[in-house]
């Protein structure tokens, strides 16, 4: 059927690289264009550029406001991919391994947050951290991005395992390897790509967050995207824009190294 539908000449298949070809620009293409305005010595974004300057990172990189968002969004990103990995990790591979009762429910929860719109998501956790006094406080955003980030964890690492041959881990015990040697020396190794992934995914969606940072935190816990996003709204400056390009690249080596382990992953399937 696709090669009926994409020709037996190619044409189908130029017409089908092009589409992507055009789509992909559209998405991107945005992006580059905050790469030079970054560096605009004026104070406005106009083309052609008033003069090369690195005023707005160095503003970035020296204002008190910036640097304690982005204090704030390190200590919440952090601790919460090592809580989705706390949970999540040993959550995949019960699911994996195990016939437990309410299977398929676990794994629906589990990936329930990717499929609830943050609005409802983060309503549903301000009513529960208000009833836990956990408003307006680290901790509190921290549990909430851990939701948010444990079904990466989950789903990546249950992907891995699917494929996982389980006569590794009864030879290494037919052996005399105790149930924790088996998994540090068998099972974690095989699986670490998969759990690099999931943690850095989640890493990448808890930094990038701002729909629960503004229901749940205050005024001292303000991160990147949120301090953005006000302000983007109270009053314009270039230096969003150098932040932008900054995060870009932050962005843009973690999926490096997302893929990276994915192909290591791929690899080791074979």
């Amino acid at each position: 059927m696709i090669e009926l539908l994409l020709g037996e000449r190619g044409w189908g298949r130029r017409m089908l690289f092009l589409g992507c070809a055009l789509v992909l620009a559209f998405l991107v293409l945005p992006l580059l264009v905050i790469v030079p305005l970054s560096f605009n010595s004026g104070s406005f974004l106009v083309f052609p550029l008033e003069g090369f300057s690195l005023r707005w990172y160095e503003t970035v990189l020296t204002d008190p406001r910036w640097l304690s968002a982005g204090k704030n969004s390190l200590i919440v990103g952090l601790s919460a991919t090592a809580a989705s990995l706390a949970i999540g990790v040993p959550m995949a591979m019960a699911l994996s391994f195990y016939v437990l009762p309410g299977r398929a429910f676990l794994g629906l929860f589990a990936g329930a947050p990717l499929v609830v719109p943050p609005v409802i998501l983060a309503i549903g956790l301000f009513f529960l951290m208000s009833s836990l006094q956990l408003t307006y406080s680290l901790p509190g955003l921290i549990i909430a991005h851990t939701v948010l980030g444990l079904p990466f964890v989950v789903i990546t690492v249950s992907a891995a395992l699917s494929g996982f041959d389980r006569t590794l881990l009864k030879a290494a015990a037919s052996l005399g390897a105790s149930p924790m040697r088996v998994f540090r020396t068998v099972l974690l190794p095989l699986t670490w790509p998969a759990i690099t992934t999931g943690g850095l995914l989640a890493f990448i969606t808890s930094f990038d967050e701002v729909v629960l940072v503004i229901f749940l935190g205050g005024p001292s816990q303000r991160t990147l995207p949120r301090e953005m996003f006000d302000s983007l709204r109270e009053s314009f400056s270039p230096s969003i824009l150098a932040l932008a390009t900054l995060l870009t690249l932050v962005s843009t080596a973690l999926m490096l190294i997302s893929l990276r382990a994915r192909a290591r992953i791929e690899g080791a399937s074979y």
